[in-house]
């Protein structure tokens, strides 16, 4: 079985780059909780986890389905891709002025909900594409 080895690291680097934010979201939760703000500091490791789930269940994903609405063809996929890269992009920025935020001391009330949105999107997007969790 020599495909076997290949395969184990392939799997492996998937799950990287949501390791990396899972554990950046830890630590930022140690520094807030050192600090004396634990309830901030859950907000931001609820917010940066939600966010490691979206980036790991993005990776299993095959291409997404063409849709009447964006017409077809390659103009279709092109207006897809250009559509997840937007969400994908404000998502990540969200995300990361919650984490500054947080650790600036500041509001983090409008981040949170913005945050919670693009998941709760995201997830009802998902399950109404037919796509189980």
């Amino acid at each position: 079985m020599w495909i076997a080895p290949e395969r184990r690291s392939r799997n492996l680097s998937r799950w990287l780059v949501p390791g990396l934010v899972l554990a950046a979201g830890a630590v930022v939760a140690a520094v807030l909780a050192a600090d004396g703000r634990a309830a901030t500091g859950l907000v931001a490791l609820g917010a940066l986890a939600g966010y490691a789930a979206h980036l790991g269940y993005r990776r299993h994903e095959p291409a997404l389905p063409i849709s009447e609405a964006f017409g077809s063809g390659h103009r279709a996929r092109a207006h897809l891709r250009a559509a997840a890269m937007t969400g994908d992009v404000l998502t990540a920025g969200v995300v990361a002025a919650l984490v500054v935020q947080a650790l600036r001391g500041a509001d983090t009330a409008p981040f949170a909900w913005l945050a919670l949105l693009a998941g709760v999107t995201y997830a009802i997007s998902a399950m109404i594409a037919g796509r189980s969790f």
